[in-house]
Parts: structure tokens; C-alpha cells; sequence
């Protein structure tokens, strides 16, 4: 709702008694469940939670709150009060901070406050000073965890000039039910605490002033006590079913103007205070930890066993707290009554019914304190039926790391916890290896090197000059370290049944697939059929698997040839050099042709063929290119984007500013094909219907592809509203040799 301006002329409480005469003074049960290190259920807790706020403030004293994680358990627990989790910016948090964790589908959250220990690599850690559990009113009042409301009407004109004119500010607000606020008092403290309400949660008076209603809670009232002796704020809003972040900072105050009050009524029934926020600065960005989340998807955080029960971690709270005062209920007491079985069921119920009452007083209705109950078992429910959207990942250890040559690798996967389920896939397909490194998610497609139906998968890494993924590999990976597999994926490969005729053509370590091909066809011992490598490397020590293929054609000399080009000492290989060696080996009319390796080799091998008039159908081919990390030119304006299939509404998603499609599209639940997520492997090809990207150059999209309308969701940001299909095209080219 939009108000005139005037937000000076507003009263404003300046005094600890003004704000106690409003808000009161909190019950002493409510001072007795923080407890000053964590215990087995905040541990539990932090296992589950996806995501948390976190309030900090950088060097130079500048507020910051945002989200932080992005997978269960993101948290490191070091000791009972150390704590630690990767912040990649901005800013380097000082002082004190604070945090609250987010369970998905449950309205309760375990507040943490502490201050900075440490913070090295992007990695922060926390001291921790207290914890406890927060009531759910913030989450329910919100509808946190519910279907997303439908979309917001567009805001009118906003008067005066200011941060919240910037391009999706007001649009966000007027979507946004809940938001984390940070402040922080004068003697060291720091407080995150979670606003929620129906519909929009902070209004808009003018171009740089924000309200938020202070609605009744239980009384700590942290964050009215902290603006009183410092008034600099900051607070992240979110909008469910979006990963789009509002990163707001300014100033606050405390008021209790009546009229103000009164546009914030709920059935008659004013907030009894509100905030005022002079807006100093506020953005909406993406966030990678939203995305990996997926705090909206059902069935998206299954597998960690049983959710903790909020209620009993806070009895056991309320318990420690109460042995530690005087004047509180007896501890043993507590300690018995929990011990009751089914009492914590009994208490969720009085929760449960206290909640719905005090709410309903505040003029809410269709309150559900339950929801989060019933929708733990919805998601049971959706993961039992086959719903919902995982990510097929594998988890796997490292058993072995092999070095082929200077600048490469052969890792040796298996199951972790002593399984030993074959890696089935078909010879020349590939894998996307997933592991955190400086605590973000890091995706490369990787071909299998190995034959399948093994209970090993061995995958072959070379290193790169500033590549991320196999920097990490080389000098960071080691036995017994775990990371995840996706996969196979990829239409380059030999088939159900390798053709009785192959001809590879392979450079650098375009030769890991045609390893799996050899291998694969050698392994069998019913077939008949030959194989001739050519391979290009730049030296003698750059030969992978040099000694693998010596001793392989070695034992299978009718079946198996190997010529080596040597780029140093034989230079590159050219069109002229391939149609000698094709012609030279006099292949059958049935032969079948595979080429790997970088454009350069493509085009020649291409044009050889080409020549010799093999049919296309018979050439098989896939190039390794290096999809770039970013996207330039990019929006800056929150863009809406449709997702069909085959022409079929799937639904939609909002785009975040400086988002990718496919971060968009998955954050929302849609069904978006991908693997690697750096346009390396052309698994997230889809066609734009309608509407204007910018992706990433170099990708494996081939002119036919792009002249087609494909485009890789992994590396393409919309400059305006789009829709896609994601229907599944015919087969492509994949790009390999990730960095």
C-alpha cells in the first residue's frame, strides 16, 4: 500500500520505557530457553536446515543481512560454541552476527548470536554466544511454506526520488511476505529476526522510506530495543517460489503514529507499532543459495531422517536454561515431563492452538500452525509416489587417483558406505562430477574412461590453466574424499552394440571416451570387429593411456591399431594427414566414425570424410570447448519466463537479475534438463519460443542448432520476458573437456 509522503513528520519512540509501556515485558520462560552452546538438537537443527539469515556487518561498518547455504547441513559444526559456513560476499563480516536457520515446511527457526572468529577463503566462523528456538508466528503470519500466492498487482507511481525506484524494487516488495531483519545494539550485540505478514510485509511510503508492521510476539523485542541505541539496519526479503534476494540497508525507527498504524489493520486490528526504514540502499540479485535450496520444491531435502521436533528441542532448552536461574520452574521437573511419552505431541497441540488464537486476535484468518506438520508428510508422501524434482545425484569416494601424465588424471569412483551398484552406461557417454569447493557447488562433465557395468567408474581429468574444477582435482582431491555423480548423459556414444568397424580420431584428452569405446569392444570376447586410433597429443609424455593402448594393441593385434601424432614433432594434424591415415587403413563401407577433440581437429577430420563421401549418418562427433562462468550484457531487471513442453504449459518462473535460465527454473521446481551447468555438455538445450537472451561464447551450440532457435539454459540470461521448451531434441553435440 502506498502512502503520501511525510515520513518525517511520523512520532518516533526514543526511549526503552516508551517501548515497554507498548510491548511489555517478555515472560521469564522466554529469557530461560537460551542456552550458551549447542546442544544434540540444535545440532540436528543444523543438519537440516538448507538455508539461514545472517545479519553481519563488513569492516568498514556497512549492515548486511543475506541468505546463506544452499544444502542441508551446510553448516560445520567445529565444537559446541564454534560454528562455521561459506560467505562468499560481499564484505568481510567483523564483530558481532547473527543468524536464524530455516527448516523447510516448518514454522518455528533456531536463532544463533555470536561473533566472528574467523574469516578466511570466503569461509566464515562464528563464535557462538547463545541459541534458542523462535516461535513460528513470523513463518505463519507469512504463509513461508505454502503455494506461492499469485502474482502482486504492479505498484502505482512512487512520489520522491530514492533507492526503492530501482528497477524491481517495488515490484519484489509488493510479493514479498517475509524478510530477515539485522540489528545491532551498543555493547556488542547483534540480532537477526524474522518479520512475516500477509501479502506484503514492508510498504512503501515514498522513494526512500519503508514501514513494516511490529505485530505482537513474544515481547523480547531485540530488535526496538537495538534501533534505540543504534539505528543502522539491514534486512533480506523473500518471495516464495522465487530466488531473488531484496538486499535492503538504512536506518530505522520506531513509531507509533496511529494513523500509519491504522493503514496496516487486519480486520480492524492495527500492529501496535511499526518500523520506519529510511532506505539507503536496496537491490534485488540472485542467490546462489536460494537456488541451491530449493526451499519450495517437495521432496527436495528427503533423506536426512526425520525432521527435529521443534517443540522438544526448546523444552530441553527451556530444561538447561531453568538449572542455570533462579526464580524459574524447577529443572528436574521439565526433565520429568519430558520424559512423558507423548507429551511433545500434547505440546505441539497447545502450540499449535496458542497460535492459531493469538493470530486470529490480530485479524488473520485460514491460519494453519499444523501446515508444516502436514506438509513433512505431503513430501514423504511425493518422494514415496515418484514426485517432486531431486537431483539424481550419487554420492561416491575417491578409491584411487592415478596419474596418466604430468597434466593428467584418472579418478577412481565407487560407492560411499560399501555399496557396489554397477555404473551402468553406454561406451562414450559422460558424467558431471559435483563437489564444493570454497563452499560453492562446482559441476563438470567428465566422459567415463572406463567399461561399463563396473562397480568402479573411472573418469580422466586433464588440467587446465585456470580451470576451477580440475585445479581443484589436481592439486586438492584425494583418496577417501567424497564428491557426487550425475549421469551418464550424452548422445555421443557406441550404442547397445559398438559397430563391428570403429574409427577413432581423438587429441589431448578428447581420447577418455574412445578408451571406454576400446575397452568396451575389446572386454568382449565374442566379437570380431576392429578398431584404429588416431591420436594427436603435443608431446611423447602427453600420450594418455600411452601405456594402456601399447599393451592393449600389443594383445589384440588384429583387432586393435594405434598411430600417435605428435603436434611438437609432427605438427598439427590436418585434413590432408586424416584422409592419408583413412585411406591407408581401407575401412569398410559399414564402419562407423568417432572424433573428440577441440574445433580445429573437428573441422579437419570433417573435411577429410567429407572427401572420402562417408555418409553423415556413420560420423559421430563431439567437441570440448569452455563455456564461460558469467553472462555479459545481461538485465538488470527481474524478467517473467514460460516453460513449455512440446508446446504444453509446465509453469513459470521469475528470473532474477544476473540469473541464468536454468538457476530459475530449478529454484521454481520446473523440470529443466541439465548437467554440468557451465555450457560445456549441451544436456540443458532448449528452444526459445518467444523473447531475447544473452549466453555465454564460447558453447557447444552448433550454427545449425542456433540457427534452430536452441539455446543453453545454463548460460543464457533473458533480456526480456521468454518462453521455452524443453521438449527433447534430436540428438546433439556434446562439449567435453571441462575445465
Amino acid at each position: 500500500m502506498q502512502q503520501a509522503s511525510g515520513a518525517s513528520a511520523l512520532r518516533r519512540l526514543t526511549t526503552v520505557d516508551e517501548v515497554t509501556a507498548v510491548i511489555g515485558r517478555p515472560p521469564s520462560v522466554v529469557m530461560l530457553k537460551q542456552i550458551s552452546a549447542l546442544d544434540a538438537g540444535c545440532r540436528s537443527v543444523l543438519a537440516h536446515s538448507p538455508v539461514a539469515a545472517f545479519g553481519y556487518r563488513d569492516a568498514d561498518g556497512t549492515s548486511r543481512t543475506t541468505f546463506v547455504g544452499g544444502t542441508p547441513g551446510f553448516t560445520r559444526i567445529h565444537s559446541p560454541t564454534r560454528i562455521s559456513f561459506s560467505l562468499p560476499g560481499p564484505g568481510e563480516p567483523h564483530g558481532p552476527v547473527s543468524l536464524f536457520f530455516l527448516l523447510p515446511g516448518v514454522g518455528e527457526i533456531l536463532r544463533v548470536n555470536g561473533s566472528v572468529a574467523a574469516h578466511r577463503s570466503a569461509r566464515t566462523a562464528v563464535d557462538i554466544e547463545e541459541a534458542y528456538v523462535h516461535c513460528a508466528q513470523a513463518v505463519l503470519r507469512s504463509r513461508l511454506w505454502q503455494p506461492p500466492a499469485p502474482k502482486a498487482e504492479p505498484i502505482a507511481g512512487i512520489s520522491g526520488d530514492g533507492p526503492l525506484r530501482r528497477p524491481g524494487v517495488a515490484e519484489f516488495l509488493a510479493a514479498a511476505p517475509f524478510l530477515a531483519l539485522s540489528t545491532w545494539d551498543s555493547s556488542g550485540g547483534s540480532d537477526t529476526s524474522p518479520r512475516g505478514d500477509r501479502s506484503a510485509v514492508a510498504r512503501i511510503l515514498d522513494g526512500r522510506t519503508l514501514v513494516i508492521a511490529d505485530r505482537k510476539g513474544n515481547k523480547r523485542a531485540d530488535t526496538l530495543h537495538n534501533l534505540l541505541q543504534d539505528d543502522r539496519l539491514s534486512l533480506a526479503a523473500l518471495v516464495p517460489g522465487r530466488s531473488g534476494v531484496l538486499h535492503v540497508r538504512g536506518r530505522g525507527a520506531v513509531t507509533d503514529d496511529p494513523a500509519l498504524l491504522e493503514t496496516m489493520a487486519l480486520r480492524g486490528m492495527p500492529p501496535h507499532l511499526a518500523l520506519l526504514v529510511d532506505v539507503e540502499d536496496a537491490e534485488v540479485t540472485g542467490s546462489d543459495a536460494l537456488v541451491r535450496a530449493r526451499l519450495w520444491i517437495p521432496g527436495a531435502h528427503l533423506g536426512r531422517g526425520p525432521m527435529p521436533d521443534m517443540m522438544a528441542v526448546a523444552g530441553k532448552h527451556l530444561a538447561a536454561g531453568s538449572a542455570e536461574a533462579d526464580g524459574g520452574p524447577p529443572a528436574f521437573l521439565l526433565k520429568a515431563l519430558g520424559a512423558i511419552p507423548c507429551l511433545t505431541r500434547l505440546l505441539r497441540l497447545v502450540a499449535d492452538r496458542g497460535y492459531r488464537s493469538g493470530l486470529q486476535k490480530e485479524g488473520y484468518e485460514d491460519i494453519e500452525p499444523g501446515a508444516g506438520e502436514r506438509r513433512r508428510g505431503f513430501l514423504r508422501r511425493r518422494a514415496t509416489n515418484g514426485g517432486g524434482t531431486q537431483d539424481p545425484l550419487r554420492e561416491v569416494r575417491v578409491a584411487e587417483v592415478r596419474k596418466e601424465t604430468p597434466s593428467a588424471v584418472t579418478l577412481v569412483l565407487e560407492d560411499t558406505g560399501g555399496n557396489s551398484r554397477p555404473f551402468g552406461f553406454r561406451p562414450g557417454q559422460f558424467f558431471t562430477l559435483v563437489t564444493d569447493i570454497d563452499g560453492r557447488p562446482v559441476r563438470r562433465a567428465y566422459s567415463a574412461s572406463s567399461a561399463p557395468g563396473s562397480s568402479r567408474l573411472e573418469v580422466t581429468v586433464k588440467h587446465v590453466a585456470g580451470g576451477h574444477f580440475s585445479t581443484h582435482v589436481h592439486q586438492s582431491l584425494r583418496v577417501g574424499d567424497r564428491l557426487a555423480v550425475r549421469g551418464p548423459s550424452g548422445s555421443f556414444h557406441t550404442g547397445q552394440k559398438s559397430p563391428d568397424e570403429m574409427v577413432l580420431v581423438a587429441a589431448g584428452s578428447g581420447v577418455t571416451p574412445m578408451m571406454s569405446m576400446i575397452r568396451t569392444q575389446l572386454a568382449d570376447r565374442s566379437a570380431r570387429g576392429r578398431i584404429a586410433l588416431l591420436y594427436s597429443s603435443r608431446s611423447e609424455d602427453e600420450i594418455i593411456f600411452d601405456a594402456d593402448l601399447t599393451r592393449l594393441a600389443a594383445d589384440h593385434p588384429d583387432r586393435l591399431s594405434v598411430t600417435h601424432v605428435l603436434t611438437r614433432r609432427d605438427g598439427r594434424l590436418d585434413a590432408d594427414g586424416v584422409r592419408r591415415w583413412v585411406t591407408g587403413l581401407s575401412p569398410g563401407r559399414d564402419a562407423h566414425y568417432y572424433v573428440c577433440g577441440p574445433e580445429p581437429l573437428m573441422n579437419a577430420v570433417q573435411g577429410a570424410l567429407s572427401g572420402l563421401e562417408v555418409p553423415d549418418k556413420r560420423v559421430h562427433h563431439e567437441r570440448y570447448t569452455s563455456g564461460a562462468v558469467g553472462t555479459g550484457g545481461a538485465t538488470t531487471v527481474p524478467q517473467e519466463m514460460a516453460v513449455e513442453d512440446n508446446g504444453r504449459p509446465v509453469g513459470t518462473a521469475v528470473v532474477e537479475a544476473g540469473q541464468t535460465l536454468l538457476d530459475a527454473g530449478l529454484a521454481s521446481g520446473l523440470p529443466m534438463p541439465h548437467s554440468c551447468t557451465v555450457g560445456n555438455c549441451g544436456e540443458c538445450l532448449v528452444r526459445l519460443r518467444s523473447g531475447e537472451v544473452t549466453q555465454n561464447e564460447p558453447n557447444c551450440l552448433t550454427a545449425d542448432q542456433k540457427a534452430d532457435g536452441y539455446v543453453l539454459a545454463c548460460v543464457s540470461c533473458p533480456l526480456s520476458k521468454v518462453t521455452l521448451d524443453i521438449a527433447d531434441p534430436s540428438p546433439i553435440d556434446r562439449v567435453d573437456g571441462a575445465q
